[in-house]
C-alpha cells in the first residue's frame, strides 16, 4: 500500500544538492531511475527534474522496514527519502552533476508503486516516437525532454521581463473570434446560444491588437495560442504559441531595433549565445535571387546565379523559350562535385520536377576540361564556354540550371541548394545566422483564386512611393513588411499596419472584396479607424519554432508539451473524437455519413 507524505516537506531537489551539503540532514523525492541490490547495500538512482541523486540504503543506517521497502523499489517508483549527505567514499560519477555525493538513507516512504513502463525513461530515447507520444507522460520525464520544456519557460520568462521594461503591456485578447477569409482555414466552434453562427479560434490577434493602438495602449504584448487548419510538417503545428506584439507611433526601423535587442537578450539569457548587432537585413528580391527563398540559410554560399543574358539567342531551346515566356535561367556552381553519381543527379532532377519544373539541366566540367552534360549538343563550343565563365565554373564543378517562370525557378533552386548543403556536410549546424528579409511585394497572383492575394495579411501599409502602382501595376507594390528568418526557417513576421480608413477599404478593394463584404467581415476595425488611429506597427514571432532551433531540435514537437501528429491528432488522448447524439442537438448539428460529404 502506498504511503502519504504525512507531514514530510522536501527540503531539495535532487541535483540541487551537492558536497558543500556534506553533512546535512536532507528530504528528497522523486522516481526511481534504477535500483541495485548488492546484497547488504542497495543503491538507488533518484531522479527528479533538476537531475539524478545516488541514494544508499543500509539495513544498519535505516532500519529493517526502510530497507525491506528499498528491496522492493522498482523504476519509476516515486519515493521520499530522509538522508545525510556524504562525499562518495568511491569513485566520483562525473557524469553526474551530483557525482561526488550520495545520501545515506534514514528513512524512505514509497508514495506510488508503478508497473514496468512501456519503454526506459532515458534520455536520446531511441524508442518509436508514435510510442512515446501515446504515454506522452511518461516521455515528459525524459531528461532531455524536460530540459528543453525548462529552457522554453526560461525564455518565456526573459521575454516577458524584457517587453515589460520596454514598457509593453500585456493584454489577452479572445479565443472565441469572427472568421474572417483570408490566410489559412480557420478552426471553427458552433455556438449554442446563436443556432447556425460560429466562433473561429484565432489564426492570430491581428485585429485586436490593431484595435489595442486603437485605444491607446501605445505597446501591447501577448504569450498568445493561435490555431490554424492547415496540413502539419516539422515546424508546424495545428495549435501553437506567438510570442505577439504590437507598437503605436513607430516605422519599421523602430519594430527592428527593439527585437533586435529582444532577440540579443533571449538568446544570451537562454543558451549563452552572444548575438552581434545590428542583425543584417536583405531585401526580399534579392533574397529570392540570391537564395531562391525568401528565408534564406545564409550559413553555407552556393548562391543562384542568373545566366539569363548569357544564354540568349543560344541554341538549346529549353533555354531560350523559358525567356521567351517571361521567365529566366538560373544555375548552381556546385564545387568540385562534377563526379558526383548519375543516380544523385537524377534524384536532383526529380525533386526539379517535384517543385513544378519541367526538369534540370546539368553540365559537369571534367578534370582535363571537357564538358559533359544534358544539353551540351544543342550548344555551341563558344556558348557552352560563355556559360561556365557566367557561372564561375572550373574543372570538377558540376553546374545545374533550371528554366522557367522566375516563381518556379527560385523554389526548384532554392531547395536543391538546401538539399546539397545537407548532402555536401556545407552547413554549420553550430552556427546561429539571423536576418531580416524586408521589402515583401505586398500582394501575390494566385491562379487558383484568379485574382491578388495579401503576401501577410490586408493590414500591411504599402511602401509610400509605390502606392501610385496599385491600380496600374499591383504586383509592383512594395510593403513595408518584415521576416526574421533563423537558419533558413521564418522565425517570425509582421509589417507596419494601415491606419488610414482609404487605403485600407482601396486594399480590399483590390483583393477582390465589395465594399459590403469588407464591412460585413472588418466592419469593427473599419469603425474603429474613424476615431483617431495612430500610425502602428507590429511583429510575431513562432515561439515554439524559436526555442527548437536554439535546442537544435529535428522537430517542433520536440519543445511542445503535448503536440499533435501529422493528422492534427492526439496519440494519447485520442483527439478529436466523436461526441454524444445530446451534444450535437443542442448545437443543432448534424453530421453526414463519409459518402454524403463527397457527394
Amino acid at each position: 500500500m502506498a504511503e502519504t507524505l504525512q507531514g514530510m516537506k522536501r527540503s531539495h531537489r535532487c541535483a540541487e544538492l551537492s558536497a558543500a551539503n556534506a553533512g546535512e540532514t536532507v528530504t528528497v523525492m522523486g522516481w526511481v531511475q534504477k535500483q541495485r541490490n548488492k546484497g547488504g547495500i542497495i543503491f538507488v538512482d533518484l531522479r527528479d527534474r533538476s537531475g539524478i541523486l545516488q541514494i544508499i540504503f543500509e539495513e544498519s543506517d535505516c532500519g529493517g522496514g526502510n530497507f525491506a521497502k528499498a528491496e522492493r523499489m522498482r523504476s519509476e517508483f516515486v519515493i521520499a527519502v530522509v538522508g545525510r549527505v556524504e562525499k562518495r567514499a568511491g569513485a566520483v560519477n562525473e557524469n553526474l552533476a551530483t557525482g561526488e555525493i550520495e545520501v545515506r538513507a534514514k528513512e524512505v516512504r514509497i508514495l506510488s508503486e508503478s508497473e514496468t513502463p512501456p519503454f526506459p525513461i532515458e534520455a536520446d530515447s531511441k524508442t518509436k516516437e508514435e510510442i512515446r507520444l501515446k504515454y506522452r507522460y511518461l516521455d515528459l520525464r525524459r531528461p532531455d525532454l524536460q530540459e528543453k520544456l525548462m529552457l522554453r519557460s526560461r525564455i518565456v520568462t526573459t521575454m516577458r521581463n524584457f517587453m515589460a521594461k520596454e514598457g509593453f503591456v500585456e493584454v489577452e485578447t479572445p479565443v472565441l473570434c469572427k472568421s474572417t477569409p483570408e490566410g489559412a482555414r480557420d478552426y471553427l466552434v458552433p455556438s449554442r446560444v446563436h443556432p447556425g453562427s460560429f466562433y473561429a479560434l484565432p489564426q492570430s490577434p491581428q485585429l485586436f491588437k490593431q484595435l489595442l493602438m486603437c485605444s491607446g495602449f501605445d505597446r501591447y504584448f501577448q504569450i498568445a495560442r493561435c490555431f490554424r487548419d492547415e496540413d502539419l510538417r516539422a515546424d508546424r503545428q495545428p495549435e501553437f504559441t506567438q510570442a505577439d506584439m504590437e507598437l503605436s507611433f513607430v516605422d519599421v526601423d523602430d519594430v527592428l531595433e527593439v527585437n533586435e535587442r529582444l532577440i540579443q537578450t533571449v538568446c544570451r539569457e537562454a543558451i549563452g549565445l552572444d548575438v552581434t548587432l545590428p542583425l543584417p537585413r536583405m531585401k526580399w528580391i534579392d533574397a529570392m535571387n540570391r537564395y531562391g527563398s525568401d528565408k534564406p540559410d545564409t550559413r553555407f554560399g552556393m548562391e543562384l546565379i542568373d545566366v539569363s543574358d548569357t544564354v540568349k539567342g543560344c541554341g538549346f531551346g529549353v533555354f531560350t523559350s523559358a525567356l521567351e515566356n517571361g521567365g529566366s535561367v538560373r544555375g548552381l556552381c556546385v564545387k568540385g562535385q562534377a563526379a558526383m553519381p548519375r543516380k544523385k543527379i537524377d534524384a536532383l532532377v526529380d525533386m526539379a520536377k517535384g517543385s513544378g519544373a519541367k526538369g534540370l539541366a546539368y553540365l559537369c566540367i571534367e578534370e582535363d576540361g571537357s564538358y559533359k552534360s544534358s544539353f551540351a549538343k544543342f550548344m555551341t563550343e563558344d556558348e557552352l564556354h560563355a556559360l561556365v565563365q557566367a557561372m564561375g565554373g572550373a574543372k570538377g564543378d558540376l553546374l545545374l540550371f533550371a528554366a522557367d517562370k522566375n516563381k518556379i525557378v527560385w523554389n526548384v533552386l532554392g531547395q536543391i541548394r538546401l538539399e546539397l548543403g545537407h548532402q555536401l556536410g556545407l552547413i554549420d549546424e553550430n552556427r546561429f545566422d539571423f536576418l531580416w528579409v524586408t521589402e515583401f511585394p505586398l500582394l501575390e497572383w494566385s491562379d487558383e483564386e484568379n485574382r491578388f492575394m495579401a503576401m501577410h495579411h490586408p493590414f500591411t501599409m504599402p511602401m509610400e512611393e509605390d502606392w501610385q502602382y496599385i491600380d496600374s501595376d499591383p504586383g509592383r507594390v512594395r510593403a513595408k513588411a518584415y521576416d526574421i528568418v533563423l537558419n533558413g526557417v521564418e522565425l517570425g513576421g509582421g509589417s507596419v499596419r494601415i491606419h488610414q480608413n482609404d487605403i485600407q477599404e482601396k486594399m480590399f478593394e483590390v483583393l477582390g472584396f465589395t465594399k459590403e463584404q469588407a464591412w460585413s467581415q472588418f466592419g469593427f476595425l473599419l469603425n474603429a479607424f474613424k476615431y483617431g488611429v495612430p500610425p502602428h506597427a507590429g511583429l510575431a514571432y513562432g515561439l515554439d519554432r524559436f526555442v527548437m532551433l536554439l535546442v537544435h531540435a529535428d522537430n517542433i514537437r520536440e519543445v511542445i508539451a503535448f503536440p499533435k501528429v501529422k493528422d492534427a491528432s492526439c496519440l494519447m488522448s485520442d483527439a478529436p473524437d466523436t461526441v454524444a447524439e445530446k451534444q450535437l442537438k443542442e448545437l443543432g448539428i448534424g453530421i453526414l455519413p463519409v459518402e454524403d460529404q463527397k457527394e
